[in-house]
């Protein structure tokens, strides 16, 4: 700064200078020659100090007042940088409220649903909705309690449910599921974790962008909440955080939608046997005999007692009896597991199956090898060998019977007739 202002002093001194030099002349040869250039001189020297006063007066001016400026400006960006603080705050806080409101929808929609499928379906909408971009995919995964593997729940597109190749997920889901954290990828092609090739020849569709949370009950793993672009720079930091929010939620949702399946399940099935219980059954009775009248197929009811159960719980105790009610069951679901089949306790000591699409003659052959099957198989009680033998009753519609009511009426009465019969044997509605 001082070196700038040396200049300047000297050229202002130069044109002071330049000015006094002539007037000093003008001065002395008016002091010598002409007396009244004398007195006009001396005027010229008291203008042009009074101008040189004025011009430093009005340079400090100028220099105060740039100062002023420079601190006003300074003051005015400190201001702006404030307000600019205050409307990203602002900002900040009206995405929160949004983001809250758009979780308490959420929360009350995920809390109206009862079973999982339900909650899958209405997760996977309404996250997409949340997001609003049309190109993303949602994906939720479970782990399968039986065999404890991850597969999909649910996975939809916009407003569309879509079919994905990949049902127990990529490497994108494995690292989650090993790691127990959140997955951020904003472009998997610049992303050293994961081989691109690997995921691409995994699934069909290019995934590029992609965010996955997992969903946590204590420490346990329920499965995974995931949404996925093509396209890169799709999701950002703020973008996981409210996904982890959600997926939080859904671990509520999804825990209550199982626990709430685990009571129907025990609502609907034996305790012992792991069969499904009466109650069951009369409700898809109906179901099957307005199938069968709808396609024109027969339906079979069958009905299966224990012969002499009592000498078990007499002779072994009532846990033997318990034993041999699980192996009967246990020999009725292996000889008809065919999808559609329904194997029930019906109380007590006897059990039932309902057949659909199955003709009389065809039940009749697959009852005779049940029977056997049950007459061979030993039972160990006590470390005694021994084994059962079954009565059953068959009856069929619309052969024998065109109401439910009456069909087993007629499988009870032919259930009766094999006991009278000798027991260990079949017989069949009339």
């Amino acid at each position: 700064m001082s070196k700038q202002k040396k200049p300047l002093f000297r050229l202002y001194f130069l044109a002071v200078f330049s000015f006094l030099l002539p007037l000093v002349g003008l001065f002395v040869y008016a002091a010598k020659y002409h007396a009244a250039f004398f007195f006009l001189a001396v005027a010229l020297v008291v203008n042009i100090v009074l101008l040189v006063i004025f011009h430093r007066r009005l340079s400090q001016k100028q220099s105060l007042i740039s100062l002023q400026k420079e601190e006003y400006f300074e003051k005015t960006n400190m201001l702006k940088a404030e307000l600019s603080n205050e409307w990203q705050t602002i900002e900040v806080f009206r995405h929160k409220i949004i983001n809250y409101s758009q979780l308490k929808d959420l929360t009350e929609k995920l809390s109206m649903c009862l079973s999982l499928e339900e909650t899958s379906n209405t997760l996977s909408f309404e996250v997409n909705k949340l997001f609003g971009h049309k190109d993303i995919t949602v994906i939720l995964y479970l782990f399968h309690s039986k065999i404890g593997e991850l597969g999909i729940t649910s996975s939809q597109k916009g407003q569309m449910q879509i079919n994905l190749k990949a049902k127990n997920g990529d490497l994108f889901d494995q690292w989650v599921v090993k790691t127990l954290h959140p997955l951020l990828v904003e472009d998997a092609n610049n992303d050293f974790r994961f081989d691109v090739d690997k995921v691409s020849s995994e699934d069909a569709r290019e995934i590029r962008s992609v965010m996955s949370a997992p969903l946590m009950e204590g420490k346990k793993i329920l499965g995974i909440l995931r949404i996925d672009s093509p396209l890169p720079q799709q999701f950002t930091i703020d973008d996981l955080r409210f996904l982890r929010t959600i997926a939080d939620l859904t671990s509520i949702a999804v825990e209550n939608a199982q626990l709430y399946q685990r009571l129907e399940e025990l609502a609907i099935r034996d305790g012992l046997t792991g069969l499904y219980l009466r109650r069951h059954l009369m409700g898809r009775f109906d179901e099957e005999i307005a199938r069968s009248i709808r396609n024109k197929h027969e339906l079979t009811f069958i009905l299966v007692d224990l012969d002499y159960f009592k000498k078990y719980n007499d002779n072994f105790g009532h846990i033997a009896g318990d034993i041999v009610l699980r192996h009967v069951a246990e020999v009725l679901m292996e000889h008809f597991q065919q999808p559609g089949n329904l194997v029930c306790r019906y109380g007590g000591e006897e059990f039932c199956v309902l057949l659909p699409d199955c003709p009389k003659s065809k039940a009749m052959g697959l009852v005779e090898e049940l029977r056997k099957k049950i007459q061979d198989k030993e039972i160990v009680l006590r470390r005694q060998k021994t084994s059962v033998t079954v009565s059953i009753g068959v009856a069929n519609f619309p052969k024998d019977a065109r109401l439910k009511e009456e069909l087993i009426l007629k499988a009870d009465e032919a259930l009766y007739k094999a006991k009278k019969g000798g027991r260990n044997c079949i017989c069949s509605a009339s």
